[in-house]
This record gives C-alpha cells, sequence and structure tokens, in this order.
C-alpha cells in the first residue's frame, strides 16, 4: 500500500501563498498578522506598539467629548454655573465660620458658669464656716466665763485658743469678744480690767454713754481691739443692734477696718446670760444679752488667696458685691473698673452669707476677649480654598476641553502614522526574513549536496565551514524572530509529552565535538526523582539549555561543564540544610576545588559534598523523628536546571545587564567570542513563561552557574513509541518505496527538496506546473490556471472531493476510503512569519516546515502521514 501513495510538497517564491497567487491571500494574512498589534515582533518597536496601545484605549471615549462639547458647552451657562457655584461655596463657608464660633462661644459660657458657680459656692461654704465657728466661741465663752465664778477664761487663754483653732476659720482676719456694759457698771468695769473704756477711731477716754461695749478678750491678730468700745464705730453699733434684736448672726456693711487699708465685714453674734424661747421678742433678747462676739473679714486679702488657688491661668475676674442696696452696689472684691462685656462673657451668681437683711452676688468674665478658634478658621477657610480651587478646575478644565478635542485629534493622526509604520515594519520583517530564507535554503541544501560527493579533506573543509556560517545566520534570524514574538506576546509554548533525558542527549550530541576540541568536560546529571516523561515545550526547553551550555562552550577554556537537573524541592531542602549548618553560598569553605573538573567554580554549592547529599537524598529530607519524608509527587513538577562552567565569568560592572537585549559584557566580546548578546534574553522569556525564574552566580576568573526552574506536568511514558532515530539506512528503511511529488516554481529549490526526500529513500518527481502536478495525481484534471500555495492546496482537496464523489455515484467502489483519496501535502517554506499551522489547515495542508531545515526536522514532519503499520 506505501508504494501507491503519493505525498504532494508544494514549495512556494513568495511565501504560503505563492507569487503567482494573485496576491489575495498574502494581503489577507499579513492583514491578519498585524491586526493584533506588532504581530511580528520587531524587537525595536516596543515603544511605539505601547503608544498604539495607548492610543487604542483612549479611542473609546471621544464621541463622550464630542457629545458633551456640542451638546453643552455651545453657551455661556458653564460660567454662570462656576459663578453660582463660588457664591453658594462662599456661603458655606461663611455658614460653618458663624456656626462653630457660636458653638465655641456657647462652650465657652458654660466654662465661665461652671467655673462662677464653682467659686462662689467655695467662698459661700467658707463663709458660712467661719460663722458657724463663731458661733462655736459663743457657746465658750457662755460656759467658761459667764456661768462660772469666778471665770475660768481669760485673755491668755481665749488668745491660745482662737490661735490654734484659726484653720477652720480661713477666711476670717481674727475674732473678739465684747461685754455689754451699763453706764452705772462702768466704774467697777474699769476697776476689774484695769483700763479705761477707749473710743474706737479716737483711741480717747469713752465719753459717758448710755451702753458700752468693750473688747475683754480678742485673738492675737486683733489684740489692739481690747479696751475699744465697738458700740462708738457707726457699722458695728448697727451691726450690734440688729444681732442681739434677731438672735442671729449679723454682717456690717463693707468698710475699712481698723489699723487696714483693706476693704472688710464684721459678724457678730449676741451673747445672752439664759436660753431664750425660739420666738423671744427684740425686747426679750435686748435686756438677756450680756456681750458681742464678733469676727472681722478682710475681704480683699483672704478671698484673694481663696480665689487664687481655683483660677491657675485659667484668665477668669471675679467682683464679689453687696447689693442689699440694688440702686447702689458696693463692691467688696475686684476691681471698679471691671466692663461686663458681653464678647468676654459675664455671669452672675447669688451668694448667701447666712445674714437674711443682706444681698451678695459674685460676678465673673474672663479677662481676655475670645479668641477665634484655629480649628474655626482652618476649616472655613479650607472649604473657600476648596470651593475657589474645585472652581478654577471646572472653569480651566471646562475651557481646555477644546484644545484636549484638538490634542486628540492629533494624537489619532499619530496613530495612524504608527499603525502605517507598524505595517511596514511587519512587511519588512517579514519580507527580509523570507528573501534570506529562500536564498539560505538552496545555498545549505548545495552545500549538503556536495559534501555528499567524494571531495578531499580541504574541499570537506571548506564545505563544512560554508555549511556552518550559513546555520549561524539562520540561528540569528530565528533569535530575532524570537525576541520578536515575545516583544508582542505572539510566543505560544507547546503542551506535548517528551523526555528530559532524551533532549539533554541531543544537547550532548550537539556540543560533544567542540568541548573534546577545547579539551573540556561536559557532563550532565539528571535526579532519578525527575519522571521520564514531561509534559510543555520540548523544543523551546532545549532551546534554554542550548544557549546556556553554548554560551559556556564560548567561554570556558579548560575545566568542565556540568548540567544538573534536579526536583526544585530538592534543591530548596539543600538550601535549607546548608543555613541550618551555617553555610552559605559565600562560605570560603564550600569554594574548593572538590569539582568536576577539580577547578573552583562560582556557585560553592555544587561540590562534591552538596552533590553526595542531593545523590543520596535521605540527609536532607531527613526528619525530626528520625524517618525520611521524601515529596510527594503531584501532577505538577518543578524542576530546578543549573549549567555550571569554569569560564571566564562575567564582570561585575557587566552584571547587570546579562539578561538586556542585544547588550554584551563589553564590545570585544563579539569579536572574541561571536554571538548577539540575544540568547539570555530569549531564555529568560521563555522560563517566565514556563511559570519559572534564572539567575545566575558568576566570579571573574572563577566561572557562572546559570540556574533556573520550570514548571511543567508529570506525562505517562509511553512504552510502544521509541525515540527518533537518525541514521541515513534507518531512515531509508523507513521511507524506502515511497512516492513524493515536488511542486516548485523554481528548479533549484526543487532540486533542493529532492536531495533530501531521496536521502530518506522516496522516490522523487519534480514538477513546476500545478496542471502537470495535478494530472500526476490519480489523473486529475489540470488547473485552470497556474497557482501555488494555499491556492493550489484548495484546488487539489477540490479535485479530489469530486473525483471520490463521483465514482461512489457510478457504483465503482463499495466504501469510500477517505485516507485512499487524500494526499499529504506538506509546505516547505521560508516565510515564518506568516505561515501558521491554523492556516494550512485551513487551506486543506497537512502540516509545514521552514527552511532552511534538518534532517531531523523533516523526518518529523514526514512521520505522522502515515500508520506504523505501513511503514516496513
Amino acid at each position: 500500500m506505501c508504494q501507491s501513495k503519493w505525498m504532494k510538497m508544494e514549495e512556494n517564491k513568495g511565501g504560503m501563498d505563492g507569487s503567482l497567487d494573485g496576491g489575495e491571500d498574502k494581503k489577507k494574512n499579513c492583514s491578519n498578522v498585524n491586526g493584533n498589534g506588532n504581530g511580528n515582533g520587531w524587537p525595536y518597536a516596543s515603544s511605539r506598539n505601547r503608544g498604539n496601545r495607548i492610543i487604542a484605549g483612549l479611542s473609546s471615549w471621544p464621541q463622550a467629548v464630542d457629545g458633551f462639547l456640542s451638546g453643552r458647552i455651545g453657551g455661556k451657562w458653564y460660567r454662570i454655573m462656576v459663578l453660582l457655584w463660588l457664591i453658594v461655596g462662599t456661603s458655606v463657608a461663611a455658614w460653618t465660620f458663624y456656626s462653630m464660633s457660636r458653638e465655641i462661644s456657647r462652650r465657652r459660657h458654660e466654662s465661665l458658669v461652671n467655673l462662677c458657680v464653682e467659686r462662689a459656692k467655695m467662698l459661700q461654704d467658707q463663709f458660712v464656716a467661719s460663722m458657724n465657728h463663731v458661733r462655736a466661741l459663743t457657746v465658750l465663752v457662755s460656759t467658761f466665763h459667764l456661768e462660772m465664778t469666778p471665770s475660768v477664761l481669760y485673755q491668755e487663754v481665749f488668745a491660745a485658743y482662737t490661735a490654734r483653732t484659726a484653720f477652720e476659720r480661713p477666711l476670717m482676719s481674727g475674732v473678739a469678744y465684747a461685754q455689754r456694759v451699763m453706764q452705772s457698771e462702768r466704774e467697777e468695769f474699769e476697776r476689774l480690767q484695769g483700763w479705761k473704756v477707749r473710743h474706737m477711731y479716737t483711741k480717747e477716754v469713752q465719753p459717758t454713754q448710755e451702753e458700752y461695749a468693750p473688747a475683754v478678750f480678742s485673738q492675737e491678730t486683733v489684740s489692739y481691739l481690747i479696751s475699744l468700745d465697738m458700740m462708738s464705730g457707726q457699722h458695728d453699733r448697727e451691726n450690734i443692734l440688729r444681732a442681739r434684736e434677731s438672735g442671729k448672726g449679723a454682717l456690717t456693711t463693707p468698710f475699712k477696718l481698723l489699723d487696714s487699708s483693706h476693704l472688710g465685714v464684721v459678724f457678730t453674734f449676741a451673747v445672752y446670760s439664759k436660753e431664750l424661747p425660739p420666738h423671744a421678742t427684740p425686747q426679750e433678747r435686748t435686756e438677756a444679752t450680756v456681750g458681742y462676739l464678733g469676727g472681722a473679714f478682710d475681704v480683699e486679702s483672704l478671698v484673694e488667696n481663696l480665689l487664687h488657688q481655683l483660677a491657675g491661668n485659667l484668665g477668669i475676674i471675679v467682683n464679689v458685691y453687696d447689693t442689699t442696696n440694688k440702686s447702689d452696689p458696693v463692691l467688696m472684691y475686684g476691681s471698679e473698673n471691671i466692663q461686663n462685656n458681653v464678647l468676654n462673657g459675664h455671669h452672675i451668681c447669688e451668694l448667701d452669707f447666712a445674714d437674711p437683711d443682706r444681698n451678695h452676688e459674685m460676678h465673673c468674665s474672663f479677662s481676655d476677649a475670645p479668641q477665634y478658634s484655629f480649628s474655626v478658621i482652618r476649616t472655613s477657610a479650607g472649604i473657600f480654598v476648596i470651593v475657589v480651587l474645585v472652581g478654577h478646575i471646572l472653569f480651566a478644565a471646562i475651557n481646555r476641553i477644546k484644545k484636549v478635542e484638538e490634542d486628540f485629534r492629533k494624537m489619532q493622526e499619530l496613530k495612524a502614522r504608527a499603525e502605517a509604520a507598524d505595517v511596514a515594519k511587519s512587511q519588512f520583517l517579514a519580507t527580509v526574513s523570507h528573501e534570506i530564507r529562500t536564498p539560505m535554503n538552496g545555498v545549505l541544501g548545495m552545500l549538503q549536496m556536495l559534501m555528499d560527493t567524494n571531495l578531499d579533506a580541504t574541499q570537506k573543509d571548506y564545505a563544512q565551514t560554508a555549511q556552518s556560517s550559513g546555520k549561524a545566520l539562520i540561528t540569528l534570524i530565528n533569535e530575532v524572530l524570537d525576541q520578536a514574538k515575545i516583544e508582542s506576546g505572539r510566543l505560544e509554548l507547546e503542551t506535548v509529552a517528551f523526555n528530559i533525558r532524551s533532549v539533554l542527549d541531543s544537547v550532548l550530541s550537539l556540543f560533544s565535538a567542540k568541548v573534546q576540541a577545547k579539551g573540556i568536560e561536559l557532563a550532565v546529571f539528571v535526579s532519578e526523582r525527575v519522571p521520564e516523561v514531561v509534559i510543555g515545550d520540548p523544543g523551546r526547553f532545549q532551546q534554554i539549555i542550548t544557549n546556556l551550555v553554548c554560551n559556556s562552550v564560548k567561554f570556558t577554556m579548560k575545566g568542565h561543564i556540568f548540567i544538573c537537573v534536579h526536583r526544585a524541592e530538592e534543591v530548596s531542602m539543600l538550601t535549607q540544610w546548608l543555613s541550618s549548618s551555617k553555610k552559605s553560598i559565600e562560605d570560603p569553605a564550600l569554594h574548593n576545588s572538590d569539582t568536576l573538573s577539580g577547578l573552583e567554580a562560582a556557585d560553592g554549592r555544587n561540590n562534591w559534598e552538596s552533590f553526595k547529599l542531593l545523590f543520596n537524598s535521605e540527609a536532607i529530607f531527613l526528619e525530626s523523628d528520625g524517618k525520611v519524608k521524601f515529596p510527594k509527587l503531584t501532577d505538577d513538577v518543578k524542576l530546578a536546571v543549573s549549567v555550571e562552567d569554569t569560564g571566564i565569568g562575567i564582570p561585575i560592572h557587566a552584571q547587570h545587564r546579562v539578561f538586556t537585549p542585544f547588550m554584551q559584557a563589553d564590545s570585544s566580546t563579539s569579536r572574541t567570542h561571536g554571538g548577539t548578546g540575544i540568547g539570555l534574553s530569549i531564555s529568560r522569556c521563555l522560563i517566565e513563561l514556563m511559570g519559572g525564574e534564572i539567575r545566575f552566580i558568576s566570579r571573574p576568573g572563577v566561572g557562572s552557574t546559570f540556574s533556573f526552574t520550570a514548571l511543567l506536568k508529570v506525562g505517562q511514558e509511553n512504552r510502544e513509541s521509541g525515540d527518533i532515530l537518525l541514521g541515513s539506512a534507518k531512515l531509508t528503511s523507513q521511507f524506502r518505496g515511497m512516492k513524493a511529488l515536488v511542486l516548485d516554481g523554481k528548479p533549484v529549490r526543487s532540486l533542493v527538496t529532492k536531495h533530501h526526500l531521496q536521502r530518506f529513500g522516496i522516490e522523487v518527481k519534480t514538477v513546476t506546473s500545478s496542471q502537470l502536478a495535478l494530472s500526476m495525481l490519480n489523473g486529475m484534471d489540470g488547473f485552470p490556471t497556474e497557482s501555488y500555495g494555499f491556492e493550489a492546496t484548495r484546488q487539489i482537496r477540490a479535485a479530489e472531493l469530486f473525483n471520490m464523489e463521483r465514482k461512489s455515484n457510478c457504483g465503482e467502489m463499495q466504501v469510500v476510503h477517505s485516507k485512499r483519496w487524500h494526499v499529504p501535502i506538506l509546505a516547505m517554506t521560508a516565510d515564518v512569519i506568516q505561515a501558521t499551522h491554523e492556516e494550512c489547515l485551513r487551506c486543506g495542508m497537512d502540516g509545514y516546515v521552514s527552511k532552511p531545515f534538518e534532517e531531523e526536522q523533516l523526518y518529523k514532519a514526514l512521520a505522522p502521514f502515515f500508520d506504523k503499520s505501513s511503514i516496513p
């Protein structure tokens, strides 16, 4: 069956669509690619792409701006609205200032009331307490002086007692007892006392009076009152008469005290000779009176001390008035010049000094006018400033909308220019890539054919050098295209099962000749805990390792290159174990020569001791209970890969830019070692797409160690499918007897393709005419016009369907086998930008391979077309 199968190999001149296809498919393809925004990924256009995205984001609101401007800002209403806003906002600020000031004034008045009440109550309580003590002294005098014969109360005893009890009369300057003496008793009284009764003010002997009230006992502070007639003073006489007639204490009006310039009052109690009933008449009280006990209050000094203890630094002014005469109140304490300023605050408290015939008041006010609170000013001013700023912002914003419109129109023009430049860039990149790959396919193909001939050593060396240079150019183009795809975000990873160890074997085979020529060791170690088969992108995984190993090979002149693959959990546990052992990467003890080649490595962890721990990992996974607990295998596996070399290392000043595209350590690197400085940048992007990260440790003169992680999935090992065997004999036996038809408009390209297919043992025919190709495929009718690429494929598939239906209707076959009438078509193109797998499937192709290609690439593209049962 395999001998009867035909395989059509499509090649084109202008890409997958073909140069003779009218250009329609190519135009549509370019449009699809560029429609995604820098789909071709020109590496130097990332800033322009970001600008395009910003401009595209702005395109959603121009209609709203236009509608707002045209529908509402046509008149002057917005200026009126701004003016109203300022008026309302200013009113709010003024109302806030007024309300907050009023609230502060209310609180200030409440504070004044509380302070005034507190002082009035304390002054009143102290005054009453002092009077009560004077009343108690009347009992003392009555008991020990009047009721005992002879009296046991003397001046010395009275003075000592009153001095010791002075703390109970904090507002009194002194107390004294005056005895009532009638004119008929004066001579005997003066003889017993040993002094003459004198006038209070003149200090002369008192002339004859109906009765007298000379002071016989006094406190030491008022001892000058002894022998003075209390009835000789107008205020004292009135006070004595009121006190003895009422039986209660009596206060004098304020007057200047004797031997003092201070204003004061005298409180007087009458002492009776016997106990009187509660409702005794004034006459009965007068007849029973035998003496008077009085206390002097130095209001200006005593009240000052009392109020000063409470006032502190509050700045409050207190005045005490005798308001018995409402029309002419007498100031007992305070300043006569005080003004009842409403702004300063004013409050009046009534005082009760236990004399019902006299009235007293306390007037309180703050000493300073109220100051506007900073919070009030700040709040109201803040509101006003905010209102003004908002008004200004609104006014300025509205005035600038038209300018924004103009700027937006300019941005639209710039966007159109940027998009045109992006299209031009994409076309340029596609054209350059295609035009370079197309001749390089012929060059490399002819060089391969030349190398298959009998050449001497010199000729073969020349051919190999030319082929190596061509492959280097293709590699550079691939790297630039990869970088462009990464920057444009169009690079996608495959998800297929592959064997990691086979990938590493391929890398070893790739660099084995170079490392042998340089005399360095290249070794690979894969932990036994790494799964045999994982699911991911094998090509990109191999590309990462190849880039890292390629750099190591270039910059390593002696020593070794060591590739290690572990599970990330193993490396993490090793790091923790080193930390618990108080060892680190910078530990000099780790930087020894116990490595693969005996030379010191940049990462001290990759020595023999660490390798033994990872190889026998029971030590690092040993739990505190003595049991070994390995991490459980899950569907996801995170691999940790490191590539260590003993090369020249990376200079310290250049280590921060090793992952920057097209940047190298210095200008001499490219001349000495080659390369473009893009491999590490691509590797980092690929690693990030795999969900990992890359790091490195480098020491100049010692070497470098690059480590990266990749998140893959665990796959199932398929025992039936073996690795791809790449040998001419094996490949020849796989495809021997098959036939292939190559359609290409250029004979040179057809010849190269024919050579590669013949190496597989395939019988190849080449044609340059699509009509001839269709007639050779089971006698199909020819094409109405010459066509290539996608259009030729569509016509072939249409002809297949037509022939199959015609034979079925004629009864020539009982069952229609679709595989029998389906000719595998493989596109071979240099257009890697536009020729996508989806586009090939849409037009009916079965796959494509990019030119120039290797023997392995072509085999992988051909193998899926045939069942294993059909391959001998």
